[in-house]
């Protein structure tokens, strides 16, 4: 299956949720940027309040859309062991943690940017649906499902329009419940399947989250 673009994979995705019984009781959370725009469609039918969730994939140097692991907040850190292994490389490593100390600056800014000063959200208890465009490794949206976990979520569920065999796998343990619509083989990469893959950028992310938020489930002066 080709998806036109991230909002009509999100329009499918959110239509075979409503079929599966989701619905507006789940806090619907992408992961910026371009994940944003699947998480807004989704959560348009769900009829469910939309906020966002930073996670930042770690590129290997030279090779930056081979992701070694992923970072989120609360210093977080996911590492793919095998593909540092692979490279003669390990957490140690200086050219591993200048890529870290790199993607944890960009994910402070992006926190500072779109939450625009508002205090963290406030989870516990709280049904969770984390909405990513596709699984390639599924290293940033294990970094997404261990930092909600540690906010006491009540459940932590991912849906995505397309991933592949092993981050689907991947994502299944360490997830209440995983909602893919295609896992092709073979897999070839996320932006593979879909026509328009345009980079989204952070006035669209914002102009998106505008439209939709999620004031309940902030945090009050006494939870930041």
């Amino acid at each position: 299956m080709l998806f036109q673009d991230r909002f009509a994979a999100g329009a499918m995705l959110g239509e075979e949720l409503k079929r599966e019984g989701y619905d507006d009781s789940f806090l619907v959370l992408g992961l910026p940027r371009g994940d944003v725009a699947v998480a807004h469609e989704v959560a348009r039918r769900l009829g469910a309040a939309l906020d966002i969730w930073v996670v930042r994939k770690l590129g290997v140097p030279g090779q930056e859309e081979l992701a070694f692991g992923a970072i989120g907040p609360g210093e977080t850190v996911v590492l793919n062991e095998a593909i540092l292994a692979s490279l003669g490389l390990s957490l140690a490593s200086e050219a591993v943690q200048i890529v870290i100390a790199r993607e944890k600056a960009e994910l402070e800014r992006r926190l500072a940017s779109y939450r625009h000063g508002r205090s963290p959200l406030h989870l516990s208890g709280q049904k969770v649906l984390i909405v990513d465009d596709g699984l390639a490794t599924g290293a940033s949206m294990e970094a997404a499902c261990r930092t909600l976990a540690k906010q006491q979520a009540e459940a932590v569920h991912v849906a995505v329009p397309v991933g592949s065999d092993e981050a689907c796998g991947r994502i299944a343990r360490c997830t209440q419940a995983l909602v893919c619509l295609e896992i092709p083989r073979p897999f070839y990469g996320v932006g593979r399947w879909y026509r328009d893959f345009a980079q989204t950028s952070d006035q669209e992310v914002m102009a998106l989250l505008a439209e939709s938020r999620a004031p309940a489930y902030e945090c009050e002066e006494r939870c930041s």
